[in-house]
């Protein structure tokens, strides 16, 4: 039996991997494995504190329910949420850009016609959506499925609101035969991520705000095309520099227009990235 110790131990743990059928988790685990005893060296982590970690992350794990998940916030907070999204949506020039998909999508949100509200009572200033889904190459994307989210006027999505027994500020819309959309709904405004759990016990010990800038949630399938993720910022809010998830990029920044009736206009067009054959 070898001596197991700090100068041994992590040898013999990425050993026990060595069998890994599966090459790339063989992968993933040597290197996480790799990585996490480095940081422990690094920071000469105390057993004390890694039972407060254990602990974190049992919290994480109670608070999460159908409606709430804090490992998403988690990996939104330290920029893991973005880093894998540029890692895995470089696209050509042109192309929306992704950005992270957020704990509040709801799959089997209702479906709108095209103008209708999908605000559906949520309380916010009203404001029409309209635009179009093109591919790369300039083609119309006619058929492509839209599901949009976004939080109320007081900050809070629909599945925070335990009273709600409809969905509202969130639905699906189709484009037409143009690769044209538009429904109305209500104006964005900034919104802090849930800090009422361990993850906001994080942001708190680290003088860091739980704040996004004002935004609506896009989520585009059409076949032939690769899925995207993203968000409209809006450029007169708040956070755009400093989002608690680290979400912006200046590509889906753009103006919500007052309009003669105290409304609001939001034009954007989407251009999706054609799977690779």
């Amino acid at each position: 039996m070898s001596q197991r110790d700090q100068d041994t131990i992590t040898e013999a743990v990425l050993a026990s991997f060595a069998q890994t059928p599966d090459a790339r988790l063989r992968t993933i685990m040597s290197s996480l494995v790799q990585h996490l005893h480095a940081f422990a060296k690094d920071v000469q982590l105390t057993e004390a504190e890694w039972f407060h970690a254990i602990d974190f992350l049992t919290r994480c794990g109670h608070i999460t329910d159908d409606k709430r998940q804090e490992f998403i916030l988690l990996s939104d907070v330290l920029g893991l949420s973005m880093l894998t999204v540029a890692l895995n949506n470089d696209k050509p020039e042109g192309c929306t850009e992704s950005t992270v998909f957020g704990p509040f999508h709801v799959e089997g949100a209702p479906h709108y016609a095209a103008g209708e509200d999908l605000a559906n009572g949520a309380k916010g200033t009203p404001c029409l959506v309209r635009g179009q889904v093109r591919g790369v190459g300039g083609e119309a994307i006619a058929g492509a499925v839209m599901d949009v989210w976004q939080s109320d006027a007081e900050g809070l999505y629909d599945v925070q609101r335990a009273d709600l027994t409809q969905a509202q500020a969130r639905g699906v819309v189709t484009t037409d035969n143009q690769g044209r959309f538009g429904f109305r709904s209500i104006v964005a405004v900034p919104y802090p991520i849930p800090h009422d759990g361990p993850v906001g016990e994080m942001l708190a010990a680290t003088k860091r705000h739980p704040w996004r800038p004002a935004h609506l949630h896009f989520k585009i399938q059409a076949p032939g095309y690769e899925t995207l993720i993203t968000h409209v910022f809006n450029r007169q809010s708040d956070y755009l520099s400093s989002d608690a998830v680290f979400g912006v990029r200046p590509s889906l920044v753009c103006d919500w227009v007052e309009q003669a009736d105290g409304s609001y206009l939001l034009e954007y067009d989407f251009v999706l990235n054609p799977l690779a054959a």
